[in-house]
């Protein structure tokens, strides 16, 4: 285990003891806490609302319709131009699908 030195304003240690005395835990416990909840947030996965999906799909159809009829050779030249991508390793499709499955029962 490792140790950080923080400098924090007065007001926001105050705050921050509050909270880890209403969850009963030490000043430290509360920060391990609240930084690996913040740290997993950009890992994990939202369902969108059905409204902002529709937009989407508006939007998508829009640009659809300006963009016209592109030939064989400049879809061919817009795939070979698109960013590639690592996937993550541990996206399989058996833990796509059952993403899906989780998804679709919360809505």
């Amino acid at each position: 285990m490792s140790r950080l030195t923080l400098r924090l304003p007065d007001s926001l240690h105050q705050q921050l003891e509050s909270l880890a005395e209403n969850e009963q835990v030490s000043l430290n416990q509360y920060i391990v806490y609240a930084l690996t909840r913040q740290t997993t947030m950009d890992y994990t996965i939202q369902a969108v609302p059905e409204k902002a999906l529709a937009e989407q799909r508006a939007q998508y159809t829009t640009l659809l319709q300006t963009l016209g009829q592109a030939s064989f050779e400049e879809i061919a030249k817009a795939l070979d131009e698109r960013e590639s991508v690592d996937l993550d390793p541990g996206l399989t499709p058996e833990v796509a699908e059952a993403l899906r499955r989780k998804l679709s029962s919360q809505t």
